[in-house]
């Protein structure tokens, strides 16, 4: 199988782990994951099978939604509720809704993060969580990110024994965003200390959580025989691109890897043989194209959606 799996992860298991229990349910040894999830994330996790591996970061470049809750009053460790709490700024009075609508419009755009110390993120070789777990620390680089969309979507909970608030929120945001980091700066800009309490990824990689399958529903698929019900093609991570479909004599050529003049003028165009992706091509500035991404050995050009 050559494509694309959208799992629904469930909380308490990291992104490999999923990776790991999907390599046994299918079967196959190259699999791999778009866009990391923390392990207390839940949500759409983009699985590539076979070949489609190669197309992974073309389905990182989509932007991803998601949603969960943040809490004023304390800030943690990891800046989410797995951490220890480091920080408190009890509030008396509850901050004025659209104080916090407002604020939360002042992060649209591009901006710079600093990524939290327990995160994935190398220095120097090595893992910032590693640093973090000996107690070390460490100058973190600069991150650039884009905020598409970031609003509150429920009414504000104010707590005046615990000296918190919390509410619901939505972000639309670009790849290598730190959701956690977010809500962070965001009590930074409240004067206040913030934790993201909550957070569900609901789409990435063109895929939505409502077409998302558990590991459980994927091993059922499986020994039932359907896996590829649950499949999409490689052709989904090119999503918007112009499909030529190659003719015998073309075809041969491809598989050698040799330059097409071929009747577009698009930047980039899928090659299909028999309705199967099987390369990306790049347009020269000659007129030609050239090989970007080859996919020769993609046997599978369905268009199934995960149910």
């Amino acid at each position: 199988m050559d494509g694309f799996i959208a799992i629904n992860k469930a909380p308490g298991m990291g992104s490999t782990d999923v990776v790991y229990k999907v390599r046994k349910i299918v079967h196959m040894k190259r699999v791999g994951h778009s866009g990391t999830l923390d392990p207390a994330v839940n949500g759409v996790l983009p699985i590539a099978l076979g070949s489609a591996t190669k197309a992974i970061s073309r389905l990182q470049d989509s932007g991803k939604i998601y949603t969960g809750s943040i809490t004023f009053g304390f800030a943690t460790t990891t800046e989410d509720m797995e951490g220890e709490v480091v920080e408190r700024t009890p509030l008396t009075v509850p901050i004025p809704d659209e104080r916090i609508d407002a604020a939360m419009q002042s992060f649209i755009g591009d901006i710079i993060q600093i990524p939290p110390m327990y995160s994935a993120v190398k220095v120097n070789g090595r893992r910032l969580y590693d640093y973090a777990r000996a107690g070390e620390t460490v100058e973190r680089p600069q991150r650039h990110a884009s905020i598409y969309d970031f609003r509150r979507t429920s009414a504000t909970r104010f707590d005046a024994d615990q000296g918190t608030q919390t509410f619901e929120f939505s972000a639309h945001v670009g790849k290598g965003t730190y959701i956690r980091t977010l809500a962070v700066d965001l009590g930074k800009r409240l004067d206040l200390a913030a934790t993201m309490t909550q957070l569900t990824r609901t789409e990435s990689g063109g895929f939505v959580l409502e077409e998302s399958v558990t590991l459980e529903q994927l091993a059922a698929a499986a020994e039932a025989d359907q896996l590829l019900t649950l499949v999409r093609p490689v052709q989904h991570a090119y999503a918007g691109l112009t499909s030529y479909a190659l003719a015998d004599w073309q075809w041969e050529s491809v598989q050698h890897g040799n330059f097409l003049k071929l009747p577009s003028t698009d930047d980039e165009l899928i090659l299909t043989y028999q309705g199967i992706m099987k390369a990306l091509y790049k347009l020269d500035a000659d007129g030609s194209y050239h090989p970007e991404t080859m996919y020769l050995s993609n046997s599978f050009g369905g268009d199934n959606s995960a149910n």
